[in-house]
């Protein structure tokens, strides 16, 4: 009997990792739908379909983290498919002139940049255990102006270094960014032009 492909993403519980999520499972992978509080993954997973799991998970948590690396060692033994899709955008107006605060700048990066590399290192021995491992950061890797800031911006470029750093590691695994477009989501306040995602 074929064992399914195993794929978790962070923050699947609305907007774009919430439609990567049954993406996934329509292409027939068991879906690990994380997120901060399990009921919203819980919900999230009953929308996916059958082949989701629930699982909380908090990208700036590393007990969570490890708590959510041996609850896949135990029930899977491996992972196919990372998708780093956790991110937010902090608060406050755009600008230098209106720049966030330290503090809401390092929470920015902590989730965005940290969160990623915690995450993906959690995960790489259940990823070594797979035929064919790929991790996946989702990253609007040419923000459009409305979200173009002294916070945000400078997080996703530091992502598109952390992710090129893990590519070149594991240029067998295979690591990539990817980019959903300017979409509709709270992310941006609805503010996208792209299709709302789920």
């Amino acid at each position: 009997m074929r064992v399914k492909p195993i794929a978790l993403v962070t923050a699947a519980n609305k907007g774009v990792g919430l439609q990567i999520a049954k993406d996934l499972a329509t292409h027939g992978l068991t879906v690990l739908v994380g997120s901060r509080k399990l009921e919203h993954a819980e919900t999230a997973a009953k929308s996916v379909g059958a082949d989701a799991r629930a699982l909380q998970l908090d990208v700036t948590n590393q007990a969570s983290i490890a708590a959510a690396a041996k609850r896949i060692l135990n029930e899977f033994g491996r992972l196919d498919v990372l998708v780093n899709n956790a991110g937010i955008s902090g608060a406050g107006k755009q600008g230098i002139s209106h720049a966030a605060s330290p503090d809401e700048g390092r929470a920015v990066f902590e989730t965005n940049v940290f969160g990623v590399v915690a995450v993906t290192q959690a995960m790489l021995r259940l990823l070594g255990e797979a035929p064919a491992a790929r991790i996946l950061s989702v990253d609007p890797a040419n923000p459009q102006r409305a979200l173009f800031g002294p916070v945000y911006s400078p997080s996703e470029t530091a992502l598109d270094a952390t992710t090129l750093a893990f590519a070149i590691e594991f240029e067998d695994a295979g690591a990539d960014a990817a980019c959903p477009g300017f979409t509709s989501t709270t992310l941006d306040k609805f503010e996208g032009t792209a299709e709302r995602a789920a």
